[in-house]
Parts: C-alpha cells; structure tokens; sequence
C-alpha cells in the first residue's frame, strides 16, 4: 500500500491511500481535526465525495481502524480442551479440493473423523451446518475431534487426503 502525503495550505493535510486496483481513497485533514473522505476510481478520475467525518468522529473511526480494542486470534494456536477431543479452526483456502463440495461430499467426517460444528463465512456464522453445506474458500471450518482427527482434516481439507492414522 502507498500512501502520498501533501500539505494543503490554509486547510491542512491530504494523504491519498493507493489500494489494490485502481481505487485510491483521500483523506483531507483540515486543522481543526475534521476530515472529508474521497473515493477516486482510477488515476486520472475525479474523487467522488463519499462522507465527512468530525474530529471526535474522526478519532473514534481511526480507533476501530487501528483495532485498539480488538485482538485478532492467532488460529494456529488456538485450542478449546473437549475431554480428549479440541476444538480448532481451519480455513478452507481457494485451491482446496473441498472448496465447492458439500460437507457431505468432501467427506469430512467419513474421511478425518472430526466434526464441522459450525463454518465462519465471513460475518456470517453457520452454526451446527447441514450435510448440505457448501464450502467456499475463505470459509474457517470450526470442527472437534482428536489431535489425529484435526490433522486430518487439514490435511483434507489442503489435499484432498485425509485418512485418520
């Protein structure tokens, strides 16, 4: 990501955010701590006005921005104690041979023996999902089962095989 930063005289500050593609966001920062939020859809086009912020606002946004109040899991060393079973995450990335199966057909709990107990898409929770599910890349499959049995499943899950030892 390239950020160009350029004084505005009388105003104060804009910095332009170079995002993948073409799209570029501007931030002007006025003096007083307001600031005005642009979109450009190319480098030649004109920015498009999309909100403007006050400076508490402003201060709030750049909070959740930063992520101060939150901590992102580390998912490889997570781990939920189920008598002599875990529970683990494990996402499903764009070239698994499951992404595009149903759990049924991917064979999860026939081939690893772990349980799926629930598919984080995105927002988007699935508890408890059907046979019937769909498995996309992106998808984090929460399952349970023994250490073996998750092994498995990664393997699964990022191969294709997944027989228990």
């Amino acid at each position: 990501m390239v950020i160009h930063e350029v004084d505005v005289p009388g105003v104060g500050k804009q910095y332009e955010v170079a995002t993948s593609g073409e799209t570029r966001f501007v931030v002007i920062v006025h003096h007083d701590g307001r600031r005005e939020i642009y979109r450009r859809e190319g480098p030649d086009a004109d920015a498009e006005k999309l909100f403007d912020l006050d400076a508490a606002t402003a201060r709030e946004a750049a909070s959740v921005l930063q992520g101060t109040d939150f901590r992102p899991l580390d998912l490889d060393d997570v781990e939920v104690p189920l008598g002599d079973a875990i529970m683990e995450w494990v996402e499903v990335p764009a070239d698994s041979p499951v992404a595009g199966e149903t759990l049924a057909a991917a064979g999860i709990r026939a081939e690893t023996g772990a349980t799926v107990a629930a598919v984080q898409r995105g927002a988007e929770t699935l508890a408890n999902p059907g046979t019937d599910t769909v498995l996309e890349p992106g998808d984090i499959l929460v399952a349970i089962g023994s250490r073996a049995e998750q092994k498995a499943l990664q393997s699964l899950v990022a191969t294709g095989e997944g027989e228990t030892a």
